[in-house]
């Protein structure tokens, strides 16, 4: 097997420990399952309290014994700062270390009952807080030396927000670095387990795979949301408008949400359109994304979700209704707050609340509108607007999604190229569970050193981006001029970047993101197929 899943694991530890604050996981019984080192210098444990497994108690009890929690009996202190730090679903407190510092903690309760605690030694920030506070006292009567401490402070301030900023893109590269490895052994997890649901259908094991696969759908989120935040709010992401035509935005909904509406027994309805829209496709595409996911996660089983666009003067607006659980007015800021979700809605679904964050962040980062309405009990509507043209028409879109299709046995024959053995292994067990015959390489070289094409012409192929000694795009140019110039192929990759897609469509090459989801690889793959059925009906 792959070293690479330990090689993302330690990607990971190493992460944490690069993180300036403290950090430490709890899981619903909050014992310990990770901390970093900044944690672990910070409070100045010993090394049998920094084990996973470690309950909160004993560590708070360390604490108490020592005296970091103030006066009075080791154990009630303990147990009064665990409810406290448990007492919300997120608190902020403060409290004095063991050299005097000032320690500010936050905490977080997980969706599992688990919780996250995360502080840093804030001494200087108080500190300077204290001693402005000082300095206002005594305001009048001393503008002229308030105007000069003022001055030094807003100097210090300003180099600090300069450190800050850098520390923002230090973590943004950082992040951009090691999302491939992160996300790698999480895409063969999640083609495991997909193998995994369709062979224990009707078995005793259908709950669990299933139970598996919502796991790491809920992982999947939440590293894709964090990674989002952070291209924003470093400024990485670029809009690029264009013309798009706004059914291949529709279309591509269809086919991600179908199963997922189905599953809930909610109708999914999106209306026909030939509208065209100028907007960044995958921006914009993101957007609908969270919105559509949003409305059927909240809506009730046997409800309704419709996506549609109408014009509006010169602008679009596209529609997410649904028949949902609906809010009232008072809580519409609350709802594009992070890690904030309303009562009904945590009860309704898991989640950490990010999905409406990230809309109003990519619909700031592109400048447009977006309005809602709502009823509590009834059903909410979100509608976004997008400058519209009549008078340019947006290309076919190579890549786009077709209709989403039951598919039976697929008799075809298909090249896999993936740098990741355990990846591989994953998509020839799925494939083949679908009726494809399946060949596998993990480089160009072994595909040409063990003749792997000699008498069997792929029907398609799908190829890894990363691929160690080039890319997957110039992989795909190799195989064409070597076995056929029409070869059908898709780009299946971590790199969700505006430019990789972009060269990716200039050469006929579909997209297909990591981790990869069943329902959007069948309909690549459906798509690629019949792109192989006109080549061959073609006149010679």
């Amino acid at each position: 097997m792959s070293s690479r899943p330990k090689h993302a694991e330690a990607s990971l530890r190493q992460a944490m420990d690069h993180v300036p604050q403290g950090i430490a996981v709890f899981d619903n019984g909050l014992r310990l399952l990770a901390s970093n080192q900044r944690y672990n210098t910070l409070l100045a444990l010993p090394e049998a309290l920094i084990k996973p497994g470690t309950p909160l108690f004993d560590i708070a009890l360390y604490l108490g014994d020592r005296g970091d929690l103030g006066p009075g009996d080791p154990a009630r202190l303990a147990i009064e700062r665990i409810n406290l730090l448990t007492a919300a679903p997120t608190t902020v407190t403060q409290r004095l270390g063991t050299g005097g510092q000032t320690l500010e903690f936050h905490s977080s309760r997980l969706p599992d009952g688990g919780l996250v605690i995360a502080f840093s030694d804030v001494t200087a920030r108080v500190k300077a807080e204290r001693e402005l506070e000082r300095m206002n006292q005594s305001l009048e009567g001393r503008v002229e030396e308030r105007t000069a401490d003022l001055t030094r402070v807003n100097a210090e301030l300003e180099i600090a927000r300069a450190k800050a900023d850098a520390a923002n893109h230090d973590k943004t590269r950082f992040l951009a670095a090691a999302s491939h490895d992160l996300l790698q052994p999480l895409n063969a997890a999640r083609l495991y387990t997909s193998t995994l649901i369709e062979r224990s259908k009707s078995t005793g094991l259908a709950e669990l795979a299933n139970s598996i696969e919502a796991s790491l759908t809920a992982v999947e989120d939440i590293m894709s949301a964090l990674l989002d935040i952070s291209r924003i709010d470093s400024g990485a992401l670029r809009p690029a408008p264009a013309p798009v035509n706004a059914r291949d935005l529709l279309k591509k909904i269809e086919v991600e949400f179908g199963p997922m509406a189905r599953e809930r027994n909610i109708t999914l309805k999106i209306v026909p359109t030939r509208a065209t829209v100028i907007v960044d496709k995958m921006l914009v595409g993101r957007i609908v994304q969270n919105l559509v996911s949003n409305a059927i996660k909240y809506t009730p089983q046997g409800g309704k979700v419709l996506v549609g666009l109408r014009r509006r003067g010169s602008r679009m607006r596209l529609d997410v209704i649904d028949t949902g659980i609906g809010f009232n007015r008072d809580q519409h800021r609350l709802l594009f707050a992070e890690f904030s979700r309303l009562e009904r809605g945590a009860r309704m679904a898991q989640g950490l609340g990010l999905g409406l964050s990230i809309v109003q962040r990519l619909v700031a980062a592109l400048g447009l509108t977006l309005e809602l309405d709502s009823v509590e009990g009834r059903g909410s509507r979100f509608s976004l607007f997008l400058p519209a043209t009549r008078t340019m028409r947006a290309p076919d879109d190579i890549g786009s999604a077709p209709s989403e299709t039951n598919f039976g046995t697929m008799d075809l024959k298909i090249l896999c190229v993936d740098n990741e053995r355990a990846i591989l292994e994953a998509m020839e067990g799925l494939l083949s569970h679908w009726g494809c015959d399946v060949r596998t390489a993990l480089s160009l070289k072994q595909i040409d050193r063990e003749r792997l094409l000699e008498g069997w012409y792929p029907d398609l192929v799908l190829m890894d981006y990363h691929l160690d000694q080039t890319s997957g795009l110039d992989a795909v140019e190799w195989l064409r001029h070597n076995v056929g110039g029409h070869l059908p192929a898709a780009l299946v990759t971590a790199d969700r970047s505006p430019a990789v897609r972009a060269l990716a469509e200039e050469r006929g090459i579909a997209v297909v993101t990591k981790p990869v989801k069943p329902a959007a690889l069948r309909a690549a793959i459906s798509g690629l197929a019949n792109q192989t059925r006109s080549i061959n009906k073609k006149p010679a």
